[in-house]
């Protein structure tokens, strides 16, 4: 989509989690993909610059779109290392991006200058967790007899420091998604104690909680060739699997509640 007036600012989507392998990368990629498919004009920044995981996702991409001889929708992508004066840079990349429709950032797994950087210039920041208790750890503590949430965590906290930041600068606000990923069939009664604990510190430090992606191995198959559940003509054996994965995913985007996405979604 076009840029519209000369005051218009991209909405900034950070990707915010601490804790590996809670598919953040994955989510990151679809979501910007899934924007790119919708017509949007999207940036994808890979602030992981050891890892790379959304790079070489984007990377494969457009070597499978070159080799096939398609057009794959896809958004612009930037590394920017995590070292001394790269806050400056990640600075730079959003001013020259300011036009744009949205702006995806995926951040490392890890406390750093530039994660913080990122989540006081998010407008939604997205949090995937795997359905444990131990992801659970991340934002809050709970008492091990009752699962009653006692305080808040570090990573609560670094985003109340990040949204006071926000305020101060120009009076922005961050709507914090945490997604539940990686649901798991069984085990109802952890899937309850979860469900409650998310409802309890979500009223406490202010997040909405989402649907996030099951645990399917069709998202490790993909990587290679830089393919998403929305690439439907592209994708081997499509199966009921399929299906029901790329709906999880468009019930995300849609929980996300991100400006224009509900016309989009209308007219589709």
């Amino acid at each position: 989509m076009q840029a519209g007036a000369a005051e218009k600012r991209a909405h900034i989507i950070v990707l915010g989690n601490e804790k590996g392998g809670s598919g953040k990368s994955t989510t990151a990629v679809h979501i910007a993909v899934a924007l790119a498919h919708a017509g949007f004009d999207v940036g994808a920044i890979d602030l992981d610059a050891r890892q790379r995981t959304v790079a070489r996702y984007l990377e494969n991409r457009t070597a499978f779109a070159k080799a096939k001889g398609v057009t794959l929708p896809a958004p612009a992508i930037a590394v920017i290392p995590d070292g001394e004066g790269d806050v400056d840079i990640l600075a730079d990349q959003l001013l020259e991006w300011r036009g744009r429709d949205f702006i995806v950032i995926d951040t490392p797994g890890r406390d750093s200058a530039l994660a913080r950087a990122a989540l006081a210039k998010s407008d939604t920041l997205v949090t995937p967790m795997n359905d444990s208790f131990v992801d659970f750890d991340l934002i809050g503590q709970v008492d091990p007899d009752s699962f009653k949430v006692k305080r808040p965590s570090f990573y609560s906290e670094l985003v109340w420091d990040a949204r006071k930041v926000r305020g101060r600068v120009d009076g922005g606000t961050v709507d914090w998604v945490v997604l539940r990923n990686r649901l798991a069939n069984l085990d109802a009664r952890n899937m309850r104690r979860m469900a409650a604990a998310l409802a309890e510190l979500s009223k406490r430090v202010g997040f909405r909680v989402g649907a996030g992606l099951s645990e399917r191995v069709i998202f490790r198959e993909l990587f290679p060739r830089g393919l998403t559940l929305l690439d439907i003509p592209h994708l081997e054996d499509f199966s009921l699997s399929h299906v029901a994965a790329r709906a999880e995913l468009r019930a995300l985007i849609g929980g996300l509640a991100l400006p224009g996405w509900e016309t989009v979604a209308a007219a589709a």
